[in-house]
């Protein structure tokens, strides 16, 4: 379920909300009733669980070998650790 952030144009109170896509937007501040208004955020990112660990061996070598592509998508090694760590 995504969380959306709001803001009052009254009393400057931000908020956090989990709602389903099909909610109704928040229009009241629960904390003085002004208006709120929803903010554009970043969002939370995308994040891949599933193979994830594959790409790193237990001593931290480059991926190269593994799947023909180091961690951050180059052909050749980069001469770093993995995903820059």
């Amino acid at each position: 379920m995504p969380t959306y952030e709001y803001a009052c144009t009254g009393c400057g109170l931000h908020f956090e909300k989990q709602q389903s896509m099909t909610d109704a937007p928040v229009s009241v501040c629960p904390e003085c009733g002004g208006n709120v208004e929803r903010q554009i955020s970043g969002g939370s990112g995308f994040i891949m669980k599933s193979g994830s660990a594959s790409r790193r061996n237990a001593a931290g070598s480059c991926s190269l070998e593994e799947t023909g592509r180091t961690c951050c998508g180059a052909a050749s090694r980069c001469g770093q650790s993995p995903c820059g760590e």
